[in-house]
């Protein structure tokens, strides 16, 4: 087991060694000033949200974003559904048009 320190010169040195280092006082309403660029400081932004894909998904997930891309999405897939019943339809109509004009070249 350890011994506690019954030398009394030890006290008094840590004593002396706790003064000689002086703290250096803080500036006049140096927290107010940390606190006021706490809050100017981007609420969005965060130490660990460097990449250009957590901007994105964050920007993407406020409201008026997320239902315009939403929306875009929609519209999108309707569009690219019309061109794809189109071009299907087309080939409906063409395969019915060989088949009544020469039905043995449809097999």
């Amino acid at each position: 087991m350890k011994e506690p320190n019954s030398n009394p010169e030890d006290a008094k040195l840590g004593s002396l060694l706790r003064e000689s280092r002086p703290s250096p006082s803080l500036p006049p309403r140096f927290y107010e000033g940390v606190w006021r660029r706490m809050e100017r400081a981007e609420p969005g932004r965060t130490a660990d949200s460097s990449g250009w894909l957590d901007a994105l998904v964050v920007r993407v997930l406020r409201p008026k974003f997320a239902t315009a891309v939403a929306v875009t999405l929609v519209l999108a897939g309707a569009v690219l559904g019309m061109q794809q019943g189109t071009q299907a339809a087309r080939r409906g109509a063409q395969a019915r048009y060989v088949a009544a004009v020469a039905p043995d070249a449809a097999r």
